[in-house]
């Protein structure tokens, strides 16, 4: 099989593909031949060697839609032959044939796609999971950070269809604003425009970094943040007490290994929105897997409206 992997950190130019022995599933994980890889700049942060975690040769992706080719021992939860989506953070998804935890799979739904399916597995139960932690309420209002991400452009129609009535889009630059408009959101700001506008209640934040405490500082008294992203950051405590506000993290793979009935009740209704029409994933690009060095720098020049794909 085919695999994408880095052996020094740096930028797209240090990706390879090369040729590897098929993996074979262990206990309770299932041998998938990919359809559709997500992209996500955690693993564009992960090749820079910016989250300092990351052991050379380097393994990436966490996202793969796909058909089950085999069993590993105590799997009785699905059978060759389904098609699946995962969470894949500990052997990697760039690659024609990925090894899934079991308990992190759930099946692709009559009439869903490979490529709607990487699109919701994590990025969709993100953005509904985050907006499920701050649990904002109708007359309240939302600022979503990295708005035309991955999560962002999903987290913007949720929070449109639970009927929010003020939803801000926080950009890098204005050249997005007809896309997130037409995606729902009432104001578009860009990081570095001196004015948000008014307070937020609730700041859902896909950045962090300098940008955090920036999103911080936008949230009314009493307002909550949700930290998502793998950007870091830091902020006076008490900037927090001073207005009573909070900041909750979210990881999915935790959310989705502790909080598992939850998670699968988040993916019937994800999927739900998006066959009847109601949610719509953006993908941004499809690419070939041997390509991913271009897909990482659409990540990295953070110019992508949507999600970007990678195609085996």
């Amino acid at each position: 099989m085919r695999r994408v992997r880095f052996y020094e950190y740096g930028g797209p130019e240090v990706l390879r593909i090369e040729d590897a022995e098929a993996p074979e599933p262990g206990p309770g994980e299932l041998l998938v031949r990919t359809e559709a890889i997500g992209v996500t700049l955690p693993s564009v942060r992960k090749v820079r060697g910016e989250d300092g975690r990351t052991p050379l040769p380097g393994v990436l992706g966490g996202e793969v839609a796909g058909t089950v080719i085999a069993l590993g021992p105590d799997v009785t939860d699905f059978e060759v032959g389904d098609r699946i989506t995962s969470l894949t953070f500990s052997g990697g998804s760039y690659c024609e044939l990925a090894v899934a935890p079991g308990f992190m799979a759930s099946r692709i739904p009559d009439g869903g796609s490979a490529v709607q399916a990487v699109a919701l597995v994590r990025s969709g139960h993100v953005a509904f999971a985050a907006l499920a932690t701050a649990h904002p309420l109708v007359s309240e209002s939302v600022l979503i950070t990295g708005a035309a991400s991955g999560v962002g452009h999903l987290a913007i129609q949720l929070a449109k269809l639970q009927g929010i009535g003020r939803v801000v889009a926080a950009v890098s630059s204005n050249t997005k604003a007809e896309f997130l408009r037409g995606l729902g959101a009432d104001e578009i700001v860009t990081y570095d425009s001196e004015d948000w506008g008014e307070p937020v209640d609730v700041v859902l934040d896909g950045v962090g970094g300098d940008l955090l405490p920036r999103a911080v500082s936008a949230l009314a008294p009493g307002g909550r943040l949700v930290f998502f992203n793998s950007g870091g950051g830091t902020v006076p405590a008490f900037d927090l007490l001073a207005g009573s506000k909070t900041i909750t993290g979210l990881t999915m793979s935790r959310f989705a290994s502790t909080q598992r009935e939850l998670y699968d009740q988040h993916g019937e209704e994800l999927w739900k929105l998006t066959l009847s029409g109601q949610l719509q994933p953006v993908i941004h690009a499809r690419i070939p897997l041997a390509d991913a060095a271009r897909a990482h720098e659409i990540i990295e020049a953070r110019a992508n409206l949507g999600k970007v794909v990678l195609l085996p």
